[in-house]
This record gives C-alpha cells, sequence and structure tokens, in this order.
C-alpha cells in the first residue's frame, strides 16, 4: 500500500470500504493471528535497568498469546466477565502488556496514570466500576502501592488486587536487599490482595472462553492526567483493530524493532504502537518502567538504540529535546525515523535533531476521544514541517466553525475546530459519562475534537491551537482552574487567569495573572510560594505569575484569556532575545486567520539568523515586523 500522499491515501480507500477489509473482530483475533504468522519473532522486551547490556526479559509472539490468555482466563476467574472492569495502575513492564491485553480480552480495561494522586485514581477506579486491580507492588523508591492502597478507600466496588513484584527483575545481591527495605503496606479491610504471577502461572495456556467474536468497549483510556478528575474515553475492538491496521500496514513492518519509551496508560504507546505491532507482528522494546523519565535511559539513548538495532523511535518533543543534550555516540544505522507525537515540536529543534542524527521526524496528531491515530506526514512522501499530515485512509477530516444555524464548513486555508469522522470514534458514546457526550457528533458522524487547525489545498492538516483552554506541557495536559482556584484560595486575590507561555523545552508551561482585591498588598514571590503549597502537582504550578492592576474582561466579566496569552508571548520572546543579546523585539502579537497567534518582532539592526535560531525554539509563530 502506498501512504505518500493524498491521491496515494485516497487509493488504499477507495479499494474497498472499510467493512470489507479483512482485519480481525477482536483483539484476541488479532494477536492468535500474529501469533500463528510470527510465532518464533520477538513481539515485546523489557529492560528493568537502561544500562546498554542490561538484562531484558523477551517474549516471542507465540509466548505472549499463551500469557495473554492465562491473564484473561485469571481475570473471568476473579469474575470479570464483558462488562467488567479491570484497572492497570502500573508503570511499563511485561506484567502491564499482559494486563492491558489479557483485561481487554477477559472484559474492559482502564490503564490509569500511576502518578495520578490517590483522589484521581480513586475517581477513576469509581467511574469505571472497577472489580480488579492490577498494581506494583510495595517496592522501594516508588509510592505506587500506598497511593492505590489510600484510593482503595474511595472506590467501593474493587474486590481484588493483583500484585507485581519488581523483585523478579532484579539479580542478587540487589534481590536481597528488597525484602529488608520494602516499604511497609497498610492494604484496606475487605479486599483481597494477591501476587499476579503466582496466580497467572496458575491458568491454563488456551483461552478458556469465547471471546465473543464481535465488537464491543474493551478499553476505557483516561484523557489529561496531572490536574484535575480526567474524563473517561470509550474505545472498541473496532477503533483499536484500525489503529493497528494503520501502523501495522502502513507505517511498519513484521520484524521491525520499535523503541517505545512512552508509558502504556497512553493511547500513543497503547493504541498506536503496542496495536500495531500486534496488527503486524513487529517487536516493541520499552526500557526501564519511567521510560524516558528512567534512570539512564536519556544518558544511553543511542547505545539503547544500537543494542535492539531499532528501526523506529516513538517520542514526544520534551523527549527529543532532552537526547539532543547527548551526542550520538553508538551506531544507529538502523532507525530508519522518529513518530513525534502529543505536543506541537518546534521548528528548531526538528532541525538540530535530523542534522544532529540524520533521523528524519515524522509528526503526527491523534487524540484520546478517536481511539488514537488521525493524521500523519507520509514516511516515504513529502513531508511538511510544522503540519501533522495528510489524514489516514478511513479518515474524514472536516474543518467548521459553529454558527447559530449549525455547523459551517471553513474554506481551503481557513482556520476552523477540526472534527473527525473514522471506525476509531465511537458514535455509541465517547465518554462513558453521558452529559460529555452533549453535542460532541456533529451530523451523526463527525467529532468535534476542540482543537483548532486549517487544511492546505495539499490536504495537509495544520494544528494552530485549541478550542479549550488546556495548558499542554510536554503532552500532559493541565486544566487552568486548578491553578486558577490555588490563587484564588489567597486573600488578596480578586480574579486570577492561567494561561501556557511558550517554552523551548516543554511546548508551553503554566504562567498565571492575577488582580488584587482592592487594597490588599502581595508580591508575585509570595504568590509563588502560595503555588508550592496549594498546586499539589509540580507540573502544574505557574513558571511566571504577574499582578496586573486589571486582568483583561469580557463584556459579561469572563477573564479575557487571549489577550493572556498575547501578553506572555511577548514577554517570553523579549526575554529571550535580550537574553541572546540581540537587539529585536516583539512589536505585537496578534491574531492571523491562518496561523492563530504570531508575534511580529522588530528587528532593530540585530542579525536575522541569530533571532531565528532564538524563536524557531519555540512552537509560537512569528514574523518580522514591516
Amino acid at each position: 500500500m502506498s501512504y505518500v500522499n493524498r491521491a496515494g491515501r485516497d487509493a488504499i480507500e477507495n479499494e474497498m470500504p472499510w467493512s470489507e477489509r479483512d482485519v480481525p473482530a477482536t483483539l484476541h483475533e488479532m494477536l492468535s493471528r500474529t501469533a500463528r504468522t510470527c510465532s518464533d519473532h520477538a513481539a515485546i522486551s523489557f529492560q528493568m535497568f537502561a544500562t546498554p547490556d542490561g538484562k531484558a526479559e523477551t517474549f516471542t509472539w507465540a509466548e505472549l498469546l499463551v500469557r495473554v490468555n492465562q491473564a484473561a482466563n485469571l481475570f473471568r476467574a476473579l469474575g470479570i466477565t464483558e462488562g467488567d472492569v479491570v484497572a492497570c495502575v502500573l508503570p511499563n513492564c511485561s506484567e502491564m502488556v499482559l494486563a492491558v491485553l489479557g483485561g481487554a480480552v477477559a472484559g474492559i480495561v482502564s490503564p490509569i496514570n500511576p502518578l495520578l494522586a490517590p483522589e484521581q485514581i480513586a475517581s477513576i477506579l469509581r467511574e469505571t466500576g472497577a472489580r480488579v486491580v492490577v498494581t506494583l507492588g510495595s517496592f522501594p523508591r516508588t509510592d505506587i502501592a500506598q497511593k492505590l492502597a489510600q484510593a482503595l478507600a474511595g472506590a467501593p466496588d474493587v474486590h481484588t488486587v493483583l500484585e507485581v513484584d519488581f523483585r523478579r527483575y532484579l539479580d542478587a545481591p540487589k534481590s536481597w536487599l528488597v525484602p529488608l527495605i520494602r516499604p511497609r503496606l497498610r492494604r484496606p479491610a475487605g479486599v483481597a490482595y494477591h501476587n499476579f504471577n503466582r496466580m497467572l502461572a496458575r491458568q491454563r495456556t488456551g483461552l478458556d472462553f469465547d471471546d465473543g467474536g464481535r465488537d464491543r468497549v474493551a478499553f476505557h483510556f483516561h484523557t489529561g492526567g496531572t490536574t484535575g478528575m480526567p474524563k473517561l474515553a470509550r474505545h472498541t475492538y473496532g477503533g483499536v483493530v484500525y489503529n493497528g491496521w494503520l501502523g501495522g500496514t502502513l507505517l511498519l513492518r513484521a520484524g521491525d524493532n520499535i523503541m517505545c519509551p512512552l508509558p502504556l496508560f497512553h493511547v500513543f504507546a497503547c493504541h498506536v504502537i503496542l496495536m500495531s505491532a500486534v496488527y503486524g507482528g513487529a517487536h516493541v522494546i520499552f526500557p526501564t518502567p519511567a521510560g524516558y523519565r528512567g534512570e539512564g535511559v536519556i544518558d544511553n539513548f543511542w547505545k539503547l538504540n544500537e543494542r535492539w538495532k531499532t528501526n523506529f523511535i516513538i517520542s514526544v518533543p520534551t523527549a527529543i529535546a532532552a537526547t539532543m543534550q547527548h551526542r550520538v555516540d553508538a551506531d544507529v544505522s538502523s532507525v530508519k525515523k522518529l513518530f513525534s507525537g502529543s505536543a506541537p515540536l518546534p521548528l528548531e529543534l526538528f532541525r538540530r535533531f535530523e542534522k544532529a542524527t540524520g533521523v528524519t521526524i515524522i509528526e503526527g496528531y491523534g487524540l484520546t476521544e478517536a481511539t488514537c491515530l488521525v493524521s500523519c506526514n507520509p514516511v516515504e512522501g513529502e513531508k511538511k514541517v510544522g503540519s501533522v499530515g495528510i489524514p489516514f485512509p478511513y479518515t474524514d477530516l472536516r474543518i467548521i466553525r459553529m454558527e447559530a444555524e449549525g455547523p459551517r464548513d471553513m474554506p481551503v486555508g481557513a482556520v476552523g475546530e477540526i472534527c473527525v469522522a473514522n471506525p476509531g470514534v465511537n458514535l455509541a458514546g465517547v465518554y462513558s459519562e453521558a452529559e460529555r457526550n452533549r453535542d460532541l457528533i456533529v451530523d451523526g458522524r463527525f467529532l468535534r475534537t476542540g482543537d483548532l487547525g486549517c487544511i492546505d489545498a495539499d490536504g495537509y492538516l495544520w494544528i494552530t491551537g485549541r478550542a479549550k483552554d488546556l495548558i499542554i506541557r510536554g503532552g500532559h495536559n493541565i486544566d487552568p482552574a486548578e491553578i486558577e482556584e490555588a490563587l484564588l484560595a489567597h486573600e488578596a486575590v480578586a480574579f486570577a487567569g492561567a494561561v501556557g507561555q511558550p517554552d523551548d523545552y516543554s511546548g508551553e508551561v503554566p504562567c498565571a495573572y492575577v488582580e488584587l482585591v482592592r487594597d490588599a498588598s502581595v508580591t508575585a514571590e509570595e504568590l509563588m510560594a502560595h503555588c508550592e503549597t496549594t498546586v499539589p502537582e509540580r507540573a502544574a504550578r505557574p513558571r511566571h505569575i504577574e499582578i496586573l492592576e486589571d486582568l483583561p474582561k469580557t463584556a459579561v466579566g469572563k477573564i479575557y484569556k487571549p489577550a493572556l496569552r498575547k501578553r506572555a508571548i511577548m514577554r517570553v520572546y523579549d526575554e529571550a532575545l535580550m537574553a541572546a543579546d540581540l537587539a529585536a523585539r516583539v512589536d505585537v502579537v496578534e491574531e492571523d486567520p491562518g496561523r492563530g497567534l504570531v508575534a511580529r518582532v522588530r528587528r532593530s539592526g540585530a542579525d536575522a539568523g541569530k533571532v531565528a535560531a532564538v524563536l524557531d525554539s519555540f512552537t509560537t509563530h512569528w514574523t518580522w515586523a514591516e
């Protein structure tokens, strides 16, 4: 199949309707087929430590099928049926793969970010009605087991916890020390705790039940992540198979080695990478439980790719920036491409990475609400830097503007809300909460993404902003309301507005503007200190706080955030230019109908190339002032 341009994409789609494609009906059918055709090929590998020659656990496709069968049988033995939920509160490891796949075969699986606060984990467990939880047992230097124990107080449906003991990944003498330094865990009453691997080993190797052979909801993935109570998106077998088909036929091949240091509680790692491998027989490597955040992963990154003869690297902009701090000290000639997602990639970072490594970056776009994949720059075709490529086969896009009489389609190049229709959109109900689905679908099939963008004459999609106010820091969603509520809790603050300010590492970071109560007195430094204790998530704490005499407001008194974003862009860009000892300054930040907010920069005699080198490190557009 040739996915090199819009015409090639259309040709694939025109071969036959999606409903006539010879694709598996269920996850277990997809896994079983690959286990037959690629039985002895490596399927997944997990390294506990990031040393280039560190011990790794590898399952072939035949072995993976056996263990997934055992996991599914275990969950059924614990009372899980098709409508019941198995939650996974685990970092990356072999057991996380087994629990996710086995949970989706037996019932519905809900992978949960183990970095969430106990009350957020409890909220997800309650909303899903999870009955069984697979989690990390008490282990040194992690509090996952302790947080789950706290969360279970607010999750009455959970009756069984299956613990994974990371001690099994350790060699002596480290393994001897774990029982001596393992933190004590106060387990809640009324919940049965068992060792996951011991229970797994008791199960039959063949599937004990009929998987149904039909489409159904099999995954609950939470959106957002670092603050606020996440929303739950419902994914079907059909949507997951569609994502697997796209990756396994258009992007990857059987036998390809994929380096994936991203967490499996995120759809990028699970539905795009793991399911593409399940569909097509590629091999996925997960280095350390914490992925890119794991000790030694960034330091040894290139040597790890040499060890595994990596063909594709999976990354996000913050991780790309981190790897650029280390020279390429290994033979990475096997690497064909790097796939980047979750947040916009700064142009300067794109250039520096490709120049230093010789590896081409492929940017794409997806979202949890659509199961994931929407568009991608063609691997072998023209790549427009800054765009997120062309829509995949069987994905239709509309750019609309909602008006009183209904949605109005925007012309080529004009900005509007991006709407998506494809087999990954669960039209029966995207979110688990019915109220959240209100007005979410346009004309019976198009999902309103909340993202703003345009489509150019060649059919490439460009993201220009977000209809929502979420701050995206390195791919993590931060709800500005959490910051605003914390600031408003201070007796001197009357109004607060939090927005994202440009950042050359994370894409954007939170900043806040406040208006004080009349006659009150407080400094920005004191408010920063206040946020250290009132904003629980470190990533959500504002990098900058500014006190204004009056916050900009709309006619009905709502804080006008576009004005705050413009102010933040001007400040950050001017500070970066001053730090580089350049005389250029931002003249004004304006709304451009095709590109969103654009900073107009007055050169003032500064070297044009040096100015570009500074400002291209950020994702917000800029241009020269006349």
